[in-house]
């Protein structure tokens, strides 16, 4: 009876509750919830300095394009190589090949790209593009071809100065490299592989990178703080424009990291910065005015933090102290820390290098340096090469004539009954090579004056004032006089 009792009661409860239930929901009807359980799958994708607006549109290239295309141009070169060769095999197998026999120079074919930087012609380029030319050839954007002229080149930021004679050229501005940030798009326009007007994009990687390039071959002089990009540049791209989305010029491509030649991820570019300033020097002066501070250096790092009890892991370590530079001067000392010039921060070489090529000897920069953990500011007078702060001349033998020059040797003067002269050994775009001299031709006289040594020929083209009259003779005995017109 109990058993009965008790299932009736919760048959009951149960029923009951089934009751219940559909009655609430015929009547209430609960407003519906979607629960979202969150996984990998909601997380947007999104790629590297797009837009952050509601579009999520990809940045427009086309206008930059079109400013940057018809300002860039097409660089090719001649140069002459020299090649010793014996004439016979027999001779090659026992002596190996280019033993001392006749020497046969042969044209060498080479191209690169340029930017128009003024609408009369003014052509910004790699030094290394244009290095060793003996004619120079460039091509506009509309097939248009010129031959041009070296105003001037600076190895140690391997960039050079052409000009061209023509008006009226589309050309591009100037913009703003300090203002780059890493994840920024920009363009590299130019000429890979002879394929002219080129465009390819990418974004800023990296700033003042320094990768030894130029340091390898100019040693301190060297200046390195490169852009970084993963923009495509490839042999043939050197010279050409970083461009940003405005269109305008923030570098000149220099180099690629590659094991293979060819483009693999990584480009750089001199910042327009520099650009700007080795342009304005060579357009006015003819040769860069580099300030110097008169210190050597290195980057500050963990390690050497640690090892020299250093209160800091980034900065310039000032290594040694050139004896009566500016540093000295201003008081700066073996141990300084320089953190930051003008009041803009510095961690390390490449850019403290980049931000004093920006000043010419004789200017003042402020310094500030950790020493003993404390803030000193130093004002430092910049020399240049020379210890002084004169303006350096152009080497007028080389921007003017165009040439470059070498002793005689003894055995030249003997069969040639000469006692004296130097001897053109490279012809670049210049006046002899206008006059028609040829190298090899050896120059005993500048106007009447018995010349023994470039220095002998460099005081007499510095006292000209327009007219130059060389006598000479070539190898093969040829007596040949030439009358110069420095004024032209």
């Amino acid at each position: 009876m109990n058993t009965k009792k008790i299932f009736s009661v919760f048959a009951i409860a149960v029923i009951s509750a089934l009751v219940s239930v559909i009655a609430y929901s015929y009547f209430v009807k609960p407003e519906t919830r979607i629960i979202e359980v969150p996984g990998e799958h909601t997380h947007a994708a999104r790629y590297t300095s797009l837009p952050s607006g509601p579009t999520g549109e990809y940045p427009d290239f086309t206008k930059a394009a079109e400013n940057s295309v018809h300002a860039v141009v097409h660089v090719k070169t001649v140069s002459t190589q020299t090649q010793s060769y014996s004439g016979s095999p027999l001779f090659d197998f026992f002596f190996g090949p280019g033993s001392p026999m006749p020497r046969q120079q042969q044209p060498v074919m080479g191209s690169g790209s340029g930017v128009v930087i003024t609408t009369d012609g003014y052509i910004v380029t790699n030094n290394h593009v244009i290095d060793k030319a003996t004619n120079i050839e460039v091509t506009l954007n509309d097939n248009r071809t010129y031959k041009a002229v070296i105003v001037g080149t600076d190895p140690s930021t391997d960039l050079a100065l052409l000009k061209i004679d023509e008006e009226d050229l589309p050309y591009m501005r100037y913009g703003n490299s300090d203002n780059l940030k890493i994840g920024e798009w920009v363009l590299a326009v130019g000429n890979p592989f002879n394929l002219t007007s080129t465009v390819t994009a990418g974004i800023v990687s990296a700033k003042s990178r320094s990768i030894n390039i130029l340091a390898n071959q100019q040693g301190t002089l060297g200046i390195e703080s490169f852009i970084q990009t993963d923009a495509a540049v490839n042999p043939g791209n050197s010279g050409g424009a970083l461009v940003n989305t405005k269109g305008e010029l923030i570098g000149i491509n220099t180099a690629i990291a590659s094991q293979t030649g060819s483009y693999t991820g990584y480009s750089f570019a001199v910042p327009v910065s520099i650009v700007s300033k080795v342009v304005a020097d060579l357009m006015e002066f003819g040769k860069v005015q580099r300030g110097i501070l008169g210190i050597n250096i290195r980057n500050v790092n963990s390690q050497l933090s640690e090892e020299l009890d250093l209160e800091v892991s980034q900065g310039v370590y000032v290594a040694n102290v050139i004896e009566s530079s500016g540093a000295e001067e201003a008081g700066l000392k073996e141990g300084d820390v320089i953190t930051s010039v003008n009041n803009e921060e510095v961690k390390k070489v490449s850019e403290l290098q980049e931000k004093i090529s920006r000043f010419r000897p004789g200017d003042k920069v402020n310094v500030t340096a950790l020493r003993d953990g404390k803030k000193k500011d130093f004002s430092v007078t910049l020399r240049n090469i020379y210890g002084s702060t004169d303006v350096v001349k152009a080497d007028k033998s080389l921007s003017i004539l165009g040439a470059s020059f070498e002793k005689v040797s003894d055995e030249d003067k003997a069969r040639l009954r000469i006692s004296n002269g130097i001897k053109v050994s490279k012809l670049e775009n210049g006046k002899l090579r206008d006059a028609g001299i040829q190298e090899g031709y050896i120059i005993t006289k500048a106007n009447r004056v018995p010349i023994n040594s470039t220095d002998d020929l460099r005081k007499v083209v510095e006292m000209v004032e327009e007219g130059l009259f060389l006598t000479g003779i070539y190898p093969n005995g040829q007596v040949a006089y030439y009358a110069i017109n420095l004024d032209r």
